[in-house]
């Protein structure tokens, strides 16, 4: 699926993935309306809500992306009915040819790990059949619990083709208070890249891992420094727009080929119409505005990139 990624990159010149993270209150009044009359002001109601939603997202914005990233807590806290749109929203995605990485920072050990990522990646044994669960083809994974946790992801990654991307170094403002802690001289961060590289080496596509890193765009030094350790690591990258990262900020984290790194925006596409640049589509136009948020993302990563 590396493999995949890639060639959509190439296919669209935008190294980007769309965060599907809908809130109820990024969704437009009019989309709420329509599901909570037909469903009631009730989780099925709110799925339903999410579900168009995403998809009028996905059809304005599927021709310039290669892939999305649908947040599964936004779609747990609707319960079974969230859950159903969540996996509604992956199979359209993949009907519209779009790679999709399930954001679901699972971390575990031995069968339970396993379990996860035949969940979430591989398909599980129902009798004489083997079916898939929610089927993305990348899925987050917390690296806490070291090679235990990790290794049931990268057996079933691949037997099927597909591939993860292991926190290494996080967007969020407190992440320092454990992946900067210093250990033998050498950040935390640093030294689980080192291991996401190891783990990475028996699992290789054409030219990257299946196993591949997240390192937050508000941290660009460190990410320099992650892309050496790391140089056949696909890195995604959180924290672009909303949370203050900008093209400028992310040349290090792409190799020379102008590849090895996809760059996530979540609310800053899926809310643009809320945004003051955005406002003249609003709400009732909100797939536009995302679309255009896409096209700005993509002009301002694109001249950043010419610096390679």
């Amino acid at each position: 699926m590396i493999n995949k990624l890639i060639e959509n990159i190439k296919k669209t010149n935008a190294p980007i993935v769309v965060g599907l993270d809908p809130m109820l209150n990024y969704i437009p009044e009019q989309v709420k309306k329509k599901a909570f009359e037909e469903f009631g002001e009730t989780l099925e109601g709110a799925g339903e809500a999410i579900w168009q939603f995403n998809k009028a997202i996905v059809d304005a914005t599927c021709d310039l992306i290669p892939a999305v990233k649908p947040q599964i807590a936004m779609y747990e806290q609707f319960g079974i009915p969230g859950l159903v749109a969540y996996k509604r929203t992956v199979d359209y995605c993949h009907e519209k040819g779009l790679v999709v990485i399930a954001d679901v920072k699972r971390g575990d050990i031995g069968s339970t790990s396993a379990a996860y990522a035949t969940a979430h990646l591989g398909k599980v044994s129902v009798g004489s059949q083997k079916l898939a669960g929610f089927d993305a083809d990348f899925a987050t994974v917390n690296p806490y619990l070291g090679t235990d946790g990790i290794k049931p992801f990268v057996d079933v990654c691949k037997e099927e083709k597909k591939g993860i991307f292991i926190l290494v170094k996080t967007s969020n403002p407190s992440s320092g208070e454990f992946q900067d802690r210093l250990i033998d001289g050498k950040p935390l961060y640093e030294q689980v890249a080192e291991k996401v590289a190891s783990w990475g080496e028996d699992a290789m596509g054409d030219g990257y891992s299946y196993v591949g890193a997240v390192v937050g765009a508000t941290y660009p030094e460190m990410g320099k420094q992650l892309r050496k350790v790391m140089p056949k690591t696909f890195i995604l990258v959180p924290g672009y727009g909303a949370q203050g990262g900008k093209g400028a900020d992310l040349v290090h984290f792409f190799n020379k080929d102008g590849l090895g790194a996809i760059v996530n925006s979540s609310r800053g596409i899926i809310a643009a119409y809320k945004q003051e640049q955005y406002a003249k589509f609003g709400e009732a136009n909100f797939a536009d505005a995302s679309r255009a948020a896409v096209i700005a993302m993509k002009e301002d990563i694109a001249q950043a990139l010419q610096a390679l």
